[in-house]
């Protein structure tokens, strides 16, 4: 752990990415009367806030407050304290190379690993803003719930002490309380990790092998969970938290989440190919499920629910093999 000598100016905070979640943490951070900032890639979000203070297009029904302003220049973001980061986790390298406020904290609130470095959010952010303070907000969030004010518990998770609970403070509102954590990397893995399991979970929904099959497959998907997490150097005690497991039974219990969406239409016998190309928002859990097999056999990490995820997205295997193989892999130790 690490401790700044000052606690940072963290004012004036600025959202990168304008979908669902980027929406809500805007608003949460709004709903003090505070001015925020909201870049979004799309005009017609921009446009949509900015004119009829909503965003029907990722937050549909939902009025927004009027304090937020959208953009679609990073280069406005140059005036802000911090910036938190919502953009999907295969374009935060990009995005943060653009950015113009450099050193300045940033918040990841992506979940996932990058594709072909197998980099963590963090690990890509020290690669590409080394002079930004870096923190990772992650646990169990559906952007509606949040962005209409329901109470709301989170892990936010930085190394350096003093940034980590200036930024908590300023997140903090009544339906949103920031647990503080310094293992970033066990937050991380928490939330890329249950993004896979939560497409296993929908594919236990999708093919109707009902409650048990689902309730076994969390607690295994949780030990595969904290076999990689460990031999990344995550701490047990942060998997077990918010950001670990309180985000797994959440979106591996709701087709609210897009990844256990998506799974169910693969238990249903639709292929991924159509069931992506269908979809505006992203399913963060089919871009990391390769990635994160890739990683775990090269830590030497079983994690064979993560294996079957990735057989059933690539169209290598169907729903009943995949389980077959499950079923019929050799006995062992329930904490093996």
């Amino acid at each position: 752990m690490t401790m700044s000598v000052n606690a940072p100016k963290v004012d004036r905070l600025g959202v990168i990415g304008g979908g669902a979640w980027g929406t809500a943490m805007a608003q949460v951070i709004a709903s003090d009367g505070s001015d925020v900032l909201l870049w979004a890639r799309e005009p017609e979000v921009v446009a949509a806030v900015n004119a009829d203070h909503a965003n029907p297009l990722f937050l549909p029904g939902l009025s927004l407050s009027p304090s937020i302003r959208a953009t679609g220049a990073l280069a406005d973001l140059a005036g802000c304290d911090a910036l938190v980061v919502v953009v999907p986790a295969q374009f935060v390298r990009s995005v943060l190379a653009d950015l113009p406020c450099a050193g300045k904290p940033l918040v990841l609130c992506a979940k996932g690993m990058e594709a072909g470095s197998r980099q963590l959010m963090s690990e890509v952010a020290a690669a590409v803003a080394p002079d930004s303070p870096i923190a990772v907000l992650s646990g169990p969030t559906f952007a509606h719930e949040v962005a209409g004010g329901k109470p709301t518990a989170i892990t936010l998770a930085c190394e350096d002490e003093g940034v980590g609970r200036a930024l908590a403070e300023r997140l903090r509102r009544p339906g949103f309380r920031p647990y503080l954590s310094q293992d970033v990397i066990g937050a991380e893995i928490g939330g890329a990790v249950k993004n896979v399991l939560a497409i296993a979970c929908g594919v236990v929904e999708g093919a109707g092998l009902g409650q048990n099959a689902r309730a076994a497959l969390i607690s295994r998907g949780f030990a595969e969970m904290t076999r990689f997490g460990l031999a990344r150097g995550a701490r047990a005690e942060t998997l077990a938290g918010l950001s670990g497991l309180g985000d797994l039974v959440l979106t591996c219990s709701s087709t609210s989440s897009r990844n256990f969406s998506l799974g169910k239409g693969l238990g249903e016998g639709r292929s991924a190919g159509e069931l992506l190309s269908d979809r505006r928002t992203v399913a963060e859990g089919a871009a990391t499920a390769p990635v994160l097999a890739e990683a775990a056999r090269e830590a030497g990490v079983d994690m064979p629910i993560v294996d079957a995820v990735c057989a059933l997205l690539a169209g290598k295997a169907t729903v009943a093999e995949v389980v077959s193989e499950l079923l019929a892999r050799p006995l062992k130790q329930e904490g093996a």
